[in-house]
């Protein structure tokens, strides 16, 4: 488990009513980052304190009747951001950055249909950059070269890929548009990892914009 953090939360424990499910609250997971919701599990107050204080979403188990921190055998734990209590102060909904799929089927959301969005590549490919930021050895991978060069190098790439969508634009070259674009985004959030800034707060700025 991560070292105690700070999350977003519009409650005390004290006010949140365990008692209509024998002591137990549903808890909601979404992706902070495009709003999908990834699963339903359930808390008691040890499993609730436990994620507070770690950060990792920490469920307790109705079948085996013991706390488990999802992920905490397949690795794909879910780094919670948020959590908020409903109005009849007995449900959570939890932001939560997941890494890697939720489901243990292998799907993003224990909800999901069967064509996945294809919106759902963007926290995936920005799960992956967070893990790459993360490891020790720049030259691992591109990503971690590009993350270990620093902020003005990812600024210069992002620049140049800029300037190769406009121009594919302006050619009117949708193919070459398509893949210019790809590698923009994809530089874009290099650099929001590089400025220790997140693709969630890029989205909450859209969504004041779109107000």
């Amino acid at each position: 488990m991560s070292d105690r953090v700070t999350l977003k939360t519009n409650f005390e424990i004290a006010s949140i009513d365990f008692t209509k499910q024998e002591g137990l609250i549903p808890a909601v997971i979404q992706d902070h980052a495009t709003g999908q919701v990834l699963m339903l599990g359930f808390m008691n107050r040890e499993s609730l304190e436990l994620t507070l204080a770690t950060g990792d979403v920490t469920f307790y188990s109705r079948s085996r009747q013991k706390l488990w921190r999802k992920g905490e055998t397949s690795g794909h734990v879910l780094r919670a951001s948020s959590l908020t209590l409903d109005c009849d102060q007995d449900t959570l909904l939890i932001q939560a950055r997941p890494l890697g799929p939720t489901c243990h089927t292998g799907s993003v959301s224990c909800f999901a249909d069967e064509t996945e969005s294809p919106f759902a590549t963007l926290p995936k490919l920005w799960a992956t950059i967070v893990e790459r930021s993360e490891r020790s050895e720049p030259t691992s991978s591109y990503t971690a070269k590009l993350l270990a060069e620093g902020v003005r190098r990812q600024a210069q790439k992002v620049g140049e890929e800029g300037v190769e969508v406009a121009l594919a634009a302006v050619a009117e070259d949708d193919h070459a548009l398509l893949g210019e674009s790809a590698d923009l985004l994809y530089h874009l959030l290099v650099l929001l990892r590089g400025r220790g800034l997140t693709l969630a707060q890029v989205c909450e700025v859209l969504t004041k914009r779109s107000r």
